[in-house]
């Protein structure tokens, strides 16, 4: 005979808990309503009789002085002792749907009435300029849409569904199982009509008997000033449509926007750089710059450094839901220092060298150009 704690996979002193554990794992895996794998069914029956024997303290203790002789009358009747307190809805309530009474359902059929269509999405890519200042967009979408020739009965014209036989129109179908706990009933989809309690016999040309068809739409979709990479928009009802005249799905739209060659996003800030000459940087000046809206003037003051960041005040980005209020175009200024001069400039250099005290001889001009701007 074979060892109930071998077979529960406990040790010889496992407690009342660790066996009750050990029971369950194994039923769940082995119940024939589950497992239909050869010999699961009587593997179920070892296992809840090694369970009856060990969860009574006087059973199990002449199961474990005498074997299977001592315990050969225990559960005679039912062939299985009062599981009360193992907790079966705990082991079934996966398998039946609801446990209550002895009787567990499982209900699977679909719903005959209106059914939503699903929801669609589409990835749409953005220049940057487009997701800074929106605008309108046109694009094709594919999404099943109602059948007009069956109007969604997915019959041929002057023909109607009839009602399954086999379910008789309830789209269900009840299977009532018995096991050593009770008698637990089933209830699924109906193989025959799939659940739709109506067969079609001469179906739709046009759709094939589904009362849907794909089909390719053109929408004009409004992008708001602003988005940035990840921005989902929502456009209503444009999804695929509803099963027996119900409402159609919704569109969802991710935005995803191409990197810029000269401006980069910082949340609502533009940035971008600006190079100029030592001069310019030196003494000043004004110089166009290019931004989102087009050229702007932008005003160098004398002695900018390298690294400054000028700037330009309601440049950047429409705030989302906001358009009126925009953020900054910061612009990082790089100053080209010149690795060679001509003759006439290093001379004039020279001379404000020696005019500002800043010559010590030790050093190229370069090395004056640099000390301008440390």
């Amino acid at each position: 005979m074979a060892d109930y704690y071998e077979m529960l996979g406990v040790s010889r002193d496992a407690d009342k808990e660790e066996i009750k554990r050990a029971y369950r794992r194994l039923a769940r895996k082995y119940h024939p309503d589950v497992n239909k794998e050869a010999g699961a069914e009587e593997r179920f029956k070892e296992i809840n009789r090694a369970y009856e024997v060990l969860s009574e303290p006087e059973i199990r203790a002449r199961y474990d002085r005498f074997g299977e002789a001592g315990v050969s009358g225990a559960g005679a009747g039912s062939g299985f002792s009062d599981f009360g307190d193992v907790g079966f809805a705990d082991i079934f309530e996966s398998f039946f749907g609801g446990f209550a009474g002895g009787m567990g359902t499982r209900t699977q059929a679909r719903s005959k009435g209106p059914v939503r269509g699903d929801d669609l999405r589409l990835d749409l890519k953005l220049e940057f300029r487009e997701a800074v200042f929106g605008g309108e967009k046109e694009i094709r979408i594919p999404h099943l849409e109602h059948c007009t020739v069956c109007n969604g009965s997915g019959a041929k014209p002057g023909t109607r569904p009839r009602t399954c036989s086999t379910c008789n129109g309830t789209g269900q179908v009840r299977r009532a199982t018995r096991t050593p706990f009770g008698s637990f009933t089933q209830v699924s989809a109906c193989p025959t009509c799939n659940g739709e309690g109506q067969v079609i016999e001469d179906k739709c040309d046009n759709c094939g008997g589904v009362g849907r068809k794909q089909e390719t739409k053109k929408l004009k979709i409004t992008i708001p000033p602003g988005v940035d990479n990840g921005t989902r928009l929502r456009v209503s009802k444009e999804g695929d449509s509803g099963l027996r005249g119900g409402p159609p799905g919704d569109l969802y739209v991710y935005l995803f926007v191409e990197e810029d060659a000269e401006f980069h996003r910082d949340g609502i800030n533009i940035l971008s750089e600006l190079k100029i000459s030592y001069l310019q940087a030196i003494l000043g000046c004004r110089l166009e710059v290019d931004t989102v809206d087009g050229g702007v003037e932008l005003k160098i003051p004398p002695g900018t450094q390298p690294g400054t960041v000028l700037t330009l005040e309601d440049r950047g980005v429409p705030k989302l839901g906001n358009a009126v209020s925009r953020g900054d175009h910061l612009i990082t200024i790089l100053i080209d220092i010149p690795v060679r001069v001509s003759a006439e400039e290093r001379e004039l250099l020279e001379k404000l060298a020696k005019l500002k005290g800043d010559r010590t001889g030790k050093g190229g001009i370069e090395d004056f150009l640099g000390g301008l701007f440390r």
